[in-house]
């Protein structure tokens, strides 16, 4: 508990410290909401200057954060000028569906890359290891832009997938079967591109890791003994790699994450992405505010995982805990 404790404590502050400087680098930007309707003629400067009064942003700039901050504590995070609603719901909505991106994308990676890098790292040195090593290589110097615009343009041309949105036109009339088959075709694309952006830089860490264990005394003294090679590679190697990779996990959420926001507004996938990007061109800044927490949120509780996982998996930490 005092090392949960100690996380959520780090995650607190480190929260505090984004959300101050999200504010001060977006309330200080040029522009604001309203040029737009001061630049119209048939909007009076009455008009706009009392808009401008009613959103606070005639206040200082320690006021409006403590408003923020006090509609924070409310559930509402700020007020988006755009929808002329709270920002909570709009972002809750889009969160969910860029959670559900990149925890897919997340589990589809770790699940290919694992037995890739595994039966790469038993085969050191051979023809296999070489193509894989060549492949991932090779992926690596793909853009991840790129890569999303070519599988967009396939989509287009053979029609196999949606080129857009989460679900269909009258998705709400189709049965149980059916509303998974849809969902799942409109994900494939946007987790396609994620998982073969990531999967190159997965491999390479889990061959590492492994080539390393694999060369120990311990392994060398069960090879000799007859165990397996499958049960040696993942009951035995596996398990006392996995420390690196644990931490790889938390940096590959965040890598996903921020990969994951671009891959949303190429192919219209209506998360976190398209809305942050639309709210940084209306200039509404609670909005922006609002994705750039979320998305702190979401990395923050991927490192706590991660950080999780390595304290149950590694006896070390727990003895200097105690």
């Amino acid at each position: 508990m005092r090392f949960l404790a100690g996380r959520l404590l780090h995650g607190l502050f480190l929260l505090f410290g984004v959300s101050v400087l999200s504010f001060l680098f977006v309330a200080l930007a040029p522009g604001s909401f309203l040029d737009e309707m001061r630049l119209s003629p048939q909007i009076s400067p009455e008009t706009v200057g009392a808009l401008r009064a009613q959103y606070g942003l005639d206040r200082p700039l320690p006021v409006r954060y403590a408003r923020w901050v006090r509609s924070v504590l409310r559930g509402e995070l700020g007020f988006s000028f755009a929808y002329n609603t709270p920002a909570a719901p709009l972002l809750r909505v889009r969160a969910r569906n860029t959670l559900v991106l990149t925890g897919s994308a997340t589990l589809l990676a770790w699940a290919t890359a694992i037995p890739i890098g595994v039966w790469a790292a038993a085969r050191k040195g051979r023809v296999v290891d070489q193509l894989t090593t060549a492949s991932a290589t090779a992926l690596l110097a793909v853009p991840d832009l790129l890569l999303a615009l070519g599988l967009l343009l396939l989509a287009v041309r053979t029609g196999w997938f949606p080129t857009g949105g989460m679900v269909s036109l009258g998705f709400e009339a189709l049965g149980f079967g059916a509303k998974v088959k849809d969902a799942a075709r409109h994900l494939t694309l946007p987790v396609v591109t994620l998982v073969v952006g990531t999967l190159p830089v997965l491999v390479k860490h889990v061959r590492a890791a492994l080539i390393e264990v694999l060369d120990s005394a311990f392994l060398r003294a069960a090879r000799g003994h007859g165990i397996p090679r499958r049960r040696l590679l993942f009951r035995y190697a596996l398990p006392a790699a996995a420390n690196p990779l644990i931490s790889l996990f938390g940096f590959s959420v965040g890598a996903l994450l921020s990969t994951s926001l671009l891959v949303e507004v190429v192919m219209s996938w209506p998360g976190l992405g398209p809305l942050l990007l639309e709210a940084i061109l209306a200039r509404d800044l609670y909005l922006v505010i609002g994705a750039v927490m979320f998305s702190t949120v979401f990395l923050l509780a991927g490192n706590l995982l991660a950080d999780v996982l390595l304290y149950a998996n590694d006896p070390r930490i727990r003895t200097g805990e105690r």
